[in-house]
């Protein structure tokens, strides 16, 4: 179940607030010793995360799933990098971290209990079978907190920022769980964006040492890979780093890249965003560009979007190694109509 962005917690009654945390999405699935825990694009993430095995098996009941956050809390505050380093391929850092940095479960759904499917339930009355379930459940397992009063989730937004937090998270109370649907909504603390990345540009003067930007694109309803911008905020020795960490994407990056044909047409003739074509404004800048395999998803922040596009180029803030390429859509941005343009061209439309 996803979540769509706006730019203020709805004001109306019946709606369920909830801390939004920084952290791998996941569902877990129990069946007497059978134990699953699912990324948000279904992968399996039980051998990153060893030390939540025995926990979840002592506290869980025999059969159910869960939806929550995996999240590492360090101090005061939750450390998504530290969390990231968790996804190692081998078996025995896994471990190693498993014990100098563990990870811990924060849940805000039941989709299921013993053989009664939950999904066609209010969230209300989801919310209250979890709590009944977990709710003195120990470390490390939690369940979130949540509220139906407004000043107090605008105080959790103002105050959770500085824990690491995302912001805050509104559900209906009658809402059914619907996978794959925007129904959730969400008010974070900066406009941000998970794109992909499927080309890059050489930083000029560096005779191909060092990475100037990277290409981002959005799916739009059509499934199509739309270029949307570009980020380009390193510094001089990550721009080198780059270079190595690309290498391995370039490899037959145009076998079935969405982008191919764009480097075959001839600008007159093209009609969608090309990140090649030259535009009045580059002043003869050198825009061509390397592909690569657009299965790399990066965050980014960015002031607004304007005709499909960032406005500006975008800023880098990590890599997201837990989000699946497709789920990169149009449909994560904030969209702010403008109303007085709205006012004014009301009679003409």
């Amino acid at each position: 179940m996803l979540a769509k962005r706006v730019d203020a917690l709805p004001h109306e009654a019946g709606w369920i607030f909830e801390p939004k945390w920084d952290g791998f999405r996941t569902l877990i699935f129990r069946d007497g010793d059978e134990l699953f825990i699912q990324s948000r694009d279904a992968k399996p993430l039980d051998r990153y995360f060893p030390e939540l095995a025995a926990p979840l098996k002592a506290q869980l009941p025999a059969r159910c799933v869960l939806d929550g956050e995996i999240v590492i809390a360090r101090g005061e505050t939750l450390d998504f990098e530290a969390l990231q380093l968790r996804l190692h391929p081998a078996a025995s850092r896994a471990k190693l971290l498993s014990e100098q940095i563990p990870a811990s479960v924060v849940f805000f759904d039941l989709l299921c209990e013993g053989a009664r499917d939950l999904r066609d339930a209010p969230f209300r009355e989801r919310r209250a079978a979890l709590t009944s379930l977990l709710g003195k459940a120990a470390a490390p397992l939690h369940v979130t907190p949540a509220t139906e009063d407004l000043a107090t989730a605008e105080d959790w937004f103002k105050r959770f920022e500085g824990a690491g937090l995302d912001g805050v998270m509104a559900k209906q109370a009658t809402s059914v769980y619907e996978p794959n649907k925007r129904t959730m909504l969400k008010v974070k603390h900066e406009r941000d964006c998970d794109c992909v990345v499927a080309g890059f540009r050489w930083h000029k003067d560096s005779e191909k040492t060092a990475v100037g930007s990277l290409l981002l694109g959005l799916h739009d309803e059509a499934g199509a890979l739309q270029h949307v911008g570009v980020v380009a905020s390193f510094t001089a020795e990550k721009r080198r780093a780059l270079v190595e960490f690309l290498a391995p994407y370039r490899e037959a990056a145009l076998e079935g890249h969405p982008w191919r044909g764009w480097a075959e047409w001839d600008q007159g003739q093209a009609t969608q965003r090309r990140p090649g074509a030259t535009s009045r404004w580059s002043q003869g800048k050198d825009l061509s560009w390397e592909p690569l395999r657009p299965e790399l998803v990066v965050e980014v922040a960015y002031d607004h979007m304007q005709g499909g596009r960032f406005r500006h180029t975008a800023q880098f803030r990590r890599w997201r190694p837990d989000k699946a390429p497709r789920d990169c859509d149009f449909a994560q941005l904030e969209v702010v109509p403008p109303h007085e343009l709205a006012a004014i061209f009301a009679v003409g439309r």
